[in-house]
């Protein structure tokens, strides 16, 4: 495919700061328009890596593990839409698709399958950027928003929207069948590991209304623990004689 009507705006000197070094696999057959976009993604402070075909994006995703995505729709050995298909079965790296197609139909199978943006040929290489740069600030509050609701501690990941716990044994995650009250605990210790919390501060914020005596506290710790230790794991959560307990660590 031909640049025609591409417009040539000079390319911004400094992009936003949210997308410096991020690294983008541009997926387009036409080396010229490749080009272009590389030139421009590089001012803007991005790096850059190019496939020619379906096949390459895939394995150079597999590999680099890029923040971005551009996805040209018609390519050779396998077009834009496996392509897409096969990122969204991976996870979720930003998408945005580059395509000479102007239907409705086209840009709804995109957002469908599960592409960010959609920008249709012949486009300006600067609005590329812009959207590139728009589409990376999105993704990275969302990376920011998800993280907050996730604690990780050693080989812990404790969802705190989900209300699920795993953990890392070996090579195997091991989804921990925990009781709410023994959630609870595990996530709250795990907000600050090498914190000691009182029996009573636990007590308050972890056991359901009703229970008032700290040593339940001492009950739904010791059962806690020993399915932890049902999986080879010991140490979690550890007891600070005389003051309470802390997450501890399986090290």
């Amino acid at each position: 495919m031909k640049m025609t009507g591409l417009a040539h705006a000079s390319a911004p000197a400094q992009g936003n700061a949210r997308a410096q070094q991020a690294l983008v696999l541009i997926a387009e057959d036409e080396p010229e328009i490749a080009e272009i976009l590389t030139a421009y993604l590089r001012r803007s402070g991005m790096r850059v890596v190019c496939a020619g075909d379906g096949r390459v994006a895939l394995e150079l995703h597999l590999s680099l593990k890029p923040d971005l995505v551009l996805l040209d729709v018609q390519m050779p050995r396998l077009d834009g839409w496996a392509v897409l298909s096969e990122l969204r079965h991976r996870g979720d790296t930003p998408v945005i698709m580059l395509t000479a197609l102007d239907q409705d139909i086209d840009k709804l199978m995109g957002l469908r399958i599960g592409a960010d943006d959609y920008i249709v040929k012949p486009f300006n290489p600067a609005e590329v950027v812009a959207r590139a740069q728009a589409v990376l600030r999105r993704t990275a509050n969302r990376a920011v928003r998800t993280e907050q609701k996730v604690t990780r501690v050693d080989i812990f990941e404790i969802d705190l929207i989900q209300h699920e716990a795993t953990v890392l044994v070996g090579s195997e995650r091991h989804a921990l069948p925990l009781t709410l009250t023994e959630f609870k605990l595990l996530a709250h210790l795990a907000k600050a590991p090498r914190q000691v919390f009182s029996r009573g501060e636990l007590l308050s914020n972890c056991l359901p209304e009703g229970d008032t005596l700290e040593r339940t506290v001492d009950s739904h710790i010791s059962k806690l623990r020993r399915k932890l230790e049902e999986l080879g794991l010991s140490g979690v959560p550890a007891n600070v004689r005389g003051v309470g307990y802390k997450f501890g660590s399986t090290a």
